[in-house]
């Protein structure tokens, strides 16, 4: 039977798929905003070998425990349905209203970075560091050229997944754009587009299973690492992290330039950021529309902030 914190995190679920349906958004900043995030990390790195004895033992339902299978089960029940039901949605909105949607995005990122700096508590200097690291670190990266002529073969497919994967469990790195970057995202996508259509060659399998390993490689590694990291080193992972959100803002900056507007599939554009036209009408509601995306994130967190303290201090 499912209960009310089954569905709530169905919803949390869908508001991650919906924001990995967007170039530049990660459905780990998202995570991160709604509280989940250590707990998301600390359910996937629990893959390993006391689970496969578990297994292998018949303890099934201490397997389901020790993996909070209830917890990721309802949560990418949420993803999946995120991702299918807002990717078209996504798709006209940036097609057709590329300024506004990237200026929503941009206030609740903004609003995120304040709410997740809290989160560390003081900034002494090498937690400054660590924050300043990340951001400088995450702008190179969403501002890297697309990968014109990647390798082609199984090895390569296998490290773009293990490094996508990654990106996409960090806060404000989109694993996405990494797959643009590697030059491996068409394929990938048009894989998956021909499966669905009932299409599947042995070489499309080839490249699936390849880019599975290495997702799954990647993941199991990766969540570990940081799972060990915000267990022992909280605020300054966290100041890391908040750094990553800062240096990403540069690649939804909501002002853009389209460097070839001959190109009419948007995964294909090039842009280049640009200062706003301030005499311009659109350029205030699109400031208008980046500020009630922020104020709405902040008014949800103080709101189920409140939540939990009068949860926490009502008598059991």
């Amino acid at each position: 039977m499912i209960v009310r914190q089954d569905l709530l995190q169905i919803a949390r679920g869908f508001l991650m798929g919906g924001a990995d349906a967007i170039p530049g958004v990660s459905g780990g900043t998202v995570a991160l905003i709604l509280g989940i995030y250590p707990r998301l990390v600390a359910a996937i790195s629990r893959f390993d070998m006391r689970l496969l004895g578990l297994l292998t033992g018949g303890e099934i339902r201490e397997a389901a425990v020790h993996v909070d299978f209830r917890f990721l089960f309802f949560l990418l029940l949420g993803i999946g349905a995120g991702l299918g039901g807002l990717m078209s949605t996504m798709h006209h909105l940036l097609e057709h209203e590329m300024q506004p949607t990237f200026a929503a995005f941009f206030g609740m990122i903004v609003a995120s970075c304040w709410i997740v700096a809290r989160m560390v508590g003081r900034f002494d200097a090498a937690r400054t560091a660590g924050a300043l690291g990340g951001a400088v670190f995450a702008y190179w990266l969403v501002g890297l050229p697309l990968l014109q002529n990647p390798p082609e073969s199984s090895l390569w497919v296998f490290f773009c997944g293990a490094v996508a994967i990654c990106a996409m469990i960090l806060p404000g790195i989109s694993g996405a754009f990494i797959l643009l970057i590697l030059g491996a995202y068409h394929e990938i996508t048009g894989i998956v587009r021909n499966v669905a259509s009932g299409e599947l060659g042995t070489d499309a399998i080839t490249t699936l299973a390849a880019f599975a390993a290495g997702a799954a490689t990647g993941l199991l590694a990766f969540s570990k690492v940081l799972h060990a990291l915000l267990a022992r080193h909280r605020s300054m992972t966290m100041a890391v992290l908040t750094g990553f959100m800062v240096g990403s803002l540069r690649k939804i900056w909501p002002f853009k330039t389209d460097l070839d507007p001959t190109i009419t599939e948007f995964k294909l554009k090039q842009f280049e950021n640009r200062l706003p036209e301030l005499a311009a009408a659109e350029t205030w509601f699109t400031f208008a529309v980046l500020v009630v995306a922020g104020a709405l994130v902040l008014i949800l967190e103080r709101t189920s902030a409140s939540r939990e303290g009068a949860t926490a201090d009502s008598p059991s």
